[in-house]
């Protein structure tokens, strides 16, 4: 980017570019190598200065429906050189473990962020066609009418350049500076849960490598195991609980964890990192595009990390939009035409999922069929394979759940059938 002095002020013209995006985190790199790919030329901005910069406060587990994507990004082989470990999810209820089936299906992926951020900017970085502009933040839209025609950007010396490109794309997170200048429509659900986290390293949990939750209704626990022979010990517990972490983050964390039925080892390990919280994360959901404008990742979903989504979502919804908007920005059709094709596939993959989500996250205790569900899959095989669909978001829930309703009150009619044959049994003997 060419600069004449460091006074601030417009010092330059930048080039145009098909594609500027902001935010230079899963989802601005998945969209930008996506669409540097199909020839667009990108502008990749990140506001912070360090290539090796990564998010702090994420329990990095990338779901299962992601991993296709981590695959086409060319990601997978050296995420697996760093270490990342493949696991299913082990859910404990009240009835007891939910335990996938071993075969068939994708596994997840865990990663930390400190490797996988830099590693995915490092892809983007080196994608003909993008370049990465770091220390850059987003100061305002550039608009023909309601077009949006691109972004002025400042540098840390004060310095503003405007970067004029076909299409603007918001990745710049849940409090997203692209999402709040775009006016774009928002809704905001509240969330009843907080979050706290670390990472500690010695024992490993008795489901490692494979990840491990717990449905104590209504709060909940995690075990990530990642690279480096780490664990993630995470817990969600809902607002009354927040004077006891804020008084003593480690003792709380550790001492809900130790207090866990088929307690994961936490106190047997070493604290390797600060304790991580969160108490507001209000779900928040913007409309994702607008004339020459799309929102990706957190900047358009911004919703309950309970379940696992922001980082597999991050780079599934740059992919959905890169894929949407190639045509177009190659002049093969409207702009306008590729953006509304993001958006109806965007809606098709996560409504119904978000829907579930926003409902859970009040922090409510489980429902009279959720209960039932668990109880089934704890104890059926087919039942657990089609809540694992759900749960690592490889199926839509509409389609399962019309496989799953049945099976679980089929599960469950034997169960009733049982404890009524059982002391007519006891009797004949």
């Amino acid at each position: 980017m060419a600069t004449t002095d460091r006074n601030p002020g417009i010092i330059s013209q930048a080039p145009d570019y098909d594609a500027v995006v902001v935010g230079a985190s899963l989802a601005g790199c998945s969209t930008a190598i996506l669409l540097g790919r199909a020839g667009a030329r990108v502008a990749l901005v990140e506001r912070q200065p360090d290539p090796a910069a990564y998010k702090r406060v994420c329990s990095h587990f990338i779901q299962a429906s992601a991993v296709p994507t981590v695959e086409r990004l060319g990601l997978m082989d050296e995420a697996l050189a760093a270490g990342a470990v493949h696991a299913q999810m082990h859910a404990w209820t009240a009835w007891g473990w939910v335990d996938p089936p071993s075969e068939g299906g994708l596994r997840s992926l865990n990663l930390r962020r400190e490797v996988l951020d830099p590693m995915a900017r490092e892809k983007a970085a080196s994608t003909p066609g993008v370049e990465l502009m770091l220390g850059l933040s987003a100061e305002r839209l550039l608009r023909d009418g309601d077009n949006v025609t691109g972004v002025a950007v400042r540098d840390r010396d004060g310095a503003e350049t405007e970067l004029r490109a076909t299409l603007t794309v918001g990745a710049d997170g849940r409090d997203s500076r692209i999402g709040e200048l775009s006016g774009l429509p928002q809704k905001t659900r509240p969330h009843g849960r907080v979050a706290y986290g670390a990472y500690f390293e010695g024992a490993t949990p008795a489901t490692a490598p494979d990840a491990a939750i717990w449905m104590l209704d209504p709060q909940w626990a995690a075990a990530f195991p990642t690279d480096s022979d780490l664990t993630f010990y995470a817990a969600m517990v809902t607002k009354d609980r927040l004077p006891e972490f804020k008084a003593d983050p480690e003792g709380a964390l550790v001492s809900f964890l130790a207090d866990l039925p088929e307690t994961p080892p936490i106190r047997a390990g070493r604290l390797a990192g600060p304790v991580m919280g969160r108490i507001d994360m209000t779900n928040r959901e913007r409309k994702p595009v607008g004339p020459g404008l799309a929102l990706v990742g957190d900047a358009a979903l911004a919703i309950d990390p309970l379940f696992g989504v922001g980082c597999g979502w991050a780079m599934e919804s740059g992919e959905w939009l890169a894929d949407s908007v190639a045509p177009a920005l190659r002049g093969e059709e409207p702009l306008e035409r590729g953006l509304k094709r993001y958006s109806r596939l965007r809606a098709r993959r996560l409504r119904l999922h978000s829907f579930l989500i926003h409902d859970y996250a009040t922090g409510r205790p489980l429902s009279r069929f959720e209960r039932a569900m668990f109880a089934a899959a704890a104890t059926d095989p087919k039942a657990a394979a089609l809540f694992e669909q759900i749960g690592t978001r490889q199926a839509h829930p509409g389609r399962t759940m019309a496989q799953l309703v049945p099976r679980v009150a089929a599960v469950s009619a034997r169960r009733a059938l049982g404890r009524r044959e059982r002391p007519g049994t006891l009797q004949q003997a």
